[in-house]
């Protein structure tokens, strides 16, 4: 009972800055205060005994839990045609941070931009351009590397600046490097593999996709190569979380994901995820 009142305590002391940081992601009150809620059972239930920074502890299960709720809002296709109105946060108790919530830079304009973001680059934006959380941190929340947790929270804060995430010209090209990169794949072609490749291109796949018949991981542009030669013929272009990918599907059904990192114009990361929970986090949309 001590120790429960005592983490009580522990959990009220950050709730402002978790109904925050839910508010941000979320763009509804109601929503904010749900995910905050479900911190404290999944703290209620967890062993803290190790964990030196409850704070940011519990910012990374804020986070984990609204990445979730933006995609499942998105799966099940309840944002409008338009931008959405987030919720006003509804200052009934006159608390500052409510009043923060509404005065400072993060109104209500800059919730409707951040509502055309993708669940993954709204996260990392919020938690790395408000929050200050390094990239290493925002990654394993994302599913990606810091890299490409990186990229996710560039493309976002262009978009919050005005400008496109990605204009029409990056996507055409990132789509020609997919494009050859497959057609090298599927032709067994070494040399064209390469050149598509970064020299210090990482592949890594996760324990589902090692299953069925993957590296953990290799890294530089011949050993991957090397990997891919011959190989990737059921292998599509696809936008996976609004991002140029390639997705795998064997009778109707998505198996393998490849998350792209592309610097300079060449594959620079492979990340394959084969899991189905987490397969089922993405929005993924096959290109023809």
């Amino acid at each position: 009972m001590h120790e429960t009142k005592f983490l009580a305590e522990r959990f009220e002391s950050n709730r402002s800055h978790l109904r925050a940081v839910a508010y941000r992601m979320l763009g509804s009150a109601s929503e904010a205060e749900d995910a905050v809620q479900e911190a404290w059972l999944r703290l209620a239930r967890a062993d803290t005994s190790a964990v030196t920074n409850l704070g940011g502890w519990l910012t990374t299960v804020v986070a984990r839990v609204c990445l979730d709720m933006l995609r499942a809002r998105k799966a099940r296709r309840e944002d409008p045609m338009g931008p959405q109105v987030p919720e006003p946060v509804e200052d009934e108790e006159h608390s500052p941070e409510h009043e923060r919530l509404l005065a400072d830079s993060v109104g209500l304009a800059l919730l409707v931009v951040l509502n055309t973001l993708t669940p993954a680059q709204r996260v990392a934006f919020v938690l790395h351009d408000m929050f200050d959380l390094p990239f290493e941190e925002i990654a394993p929340i994302v599913g990606r590397s810091p890299t490409a947790a990186r990229q996710l929270a560039s493309r976002a804060r262009r978009r919050v600046q005005g400008a496109q995430p990605a204009s029409d010209a990056d996507l055409t090209r990132q789509r020609e490097v997919v494009d050859a990169f497959l057609a090298a794949a599927r032709g067994g072609d070494f040399d064209a593999l390469l050149a598509v490749l970064d020299p210090d291109v990482v592949f890594r796949a996760d324990p589902v996709a090692v299953r069925m018949g993957g590296q953990a991981e290799i890294r530089g542009a011949a050993g991957v190569a090397a990997t891919f030669k011959g190989r990737a013929q059921a292998a599509k272009p696809a936008l996976v979380d609004g991002e140029i990918g390639i997705a795998v599907a064997f009778g109707g059904h998505l198996r393998i994901v490849l998350v792209l990192t592309m610097t300079d114009g060449k594959i620079a990361e492979i990340n394959a995820i084969a899991d189905p929970e987490r397969l089922g986090q993405f929005d993924v949309t096959a290109l023809d």
